[in-house]
């Protein structure tokens, strides 16, 4: 397996779901070995660049944000970080006008649906991938994220919330490309109704509505088009582990397991893992089952 890029550039617009604001964002073609990078495009020089990478997030409050050395940061990256590891993009350049990612439709979909219109470049870079060696694990005894050995890439997650809308979801894949895209990245991030008005006072929420979350009242869907799974709510999750932990820096084959797990035991978890160098190495994507592999003698050689 070789490290892929994207054809060409893809734009897209939509409003942050915590700023509120409207933003333009560029996906565009990177280098081998560049990994993902991210450029605010309303700054200059060295503050306007920050890395995509497990050190260079700085709060997970309700989102996963990264940050530079020089103060600039960037929120809500999840769903998009989701989309390039399901589409096996491993450099690219993200390009945007304002502090936040935006929200689309909750989901890393719309991200997925930009990728395919730019088209999968291949390089002739060989790919490496992380491989865990032995378990890790982060939590508090109620929360809690985990690694395992494992010859594929594979998750599981469970939850467990008082609302009956919700209520206990488990769910386990093997993730590839095509189960990413079939599975998981239609998936929605949710909320509660009553938690709404709280958020606001902190400056969050600002952009949220019923057309790019779901949102639980009490024990009531509000969104009149309803669910697009059942589990919609535990496959979300399962969505932004995946993005928050493709901040490793490339593709990792082992098992994830999470527990009520969110934006910062993930992060923890990611930590942990580099914190002990025991527990990983470095392998040849060839030795490893690849996110992406639909498609290849399709795709370009760049």
């Amino acid at each position: 397996m070789f490290q892929q890029t994207l054809k060409k550039s893809v734009t897209i617009t939509g409003v942050g779901l915590h700023s509120g604001a409207i933003v333009t964002l560029t996906i565009a073609p990177a280098d081998a070995n560049s990994g993902i990078t991210f450029i605010r495009t309303d700054l200059r020089g060295a503050a306007a660049i920050v890395p995509a990478r497990w050190d260079a997030v700085i709060d997970t409050r309700m989102c996963t944000v990264i940050g530079n050395a020089q103060g600039t940061t960037i929120g809500t990256i999840e769903h998009l970080m989701s989309a390039l590891a399901g589409c096996g993009i491993d450099n690219a350049v993200v390009s945007l006008d304002n502090a936040e990612v935006p929200i689309m439709d909750g989901s890393a979909a719309p991200f997925v649906a930009a990728i395919e219109q730019a088209g999968v470049a291949v390089t002739r870079a060989p790919r490496r991938v992380i491989r865990i060696l032995k378990p890790v694990s982060v939590g508090d005894g109620v929360k809690s994220a985990s690694f395992a050995p494992d010859d594929a890439t594979t998750y599981s997650f469970e939850i467990d919330f008082d609302s009956a809308a919700i209520a206990r979801q488990s769910r386990a894949v093997e993730m590839d490309s095509d189960v990413f895209k079939d599975e998981i990245s239609r998936a929605r991030t949710f909320g509660f109704l009553h938690e709404v008005e709280g958020l606001r006072k902190m400056g969050l929420a600002r952009g949220g509505s019923l057309d790019n979350a779901v949102v639980i009242s009490g024990d009531t869907v509000m969104n009149a088009g309803g669910l697009r799974f059942a589990d919609e709510f535990v496959r979300h999750k399962i969505l932004d582990a995946v993005g928050d932990l493709y901040l490793a820096g490339a593709p990792i084959v082992g098992h994830f397991h999470g527990v009520r797990s969110g934006h910062a035991l993930n992060n923890q978890l990611l930590r942990a893992l580099f914190a002990d160098r025991s527990a990983w190495r470095y392998d040849a994507a060839a030795l490893a089952l690849p996110m992406a592999r639909r498609g290849l003698d399709q795709l370009a050689v760049a």
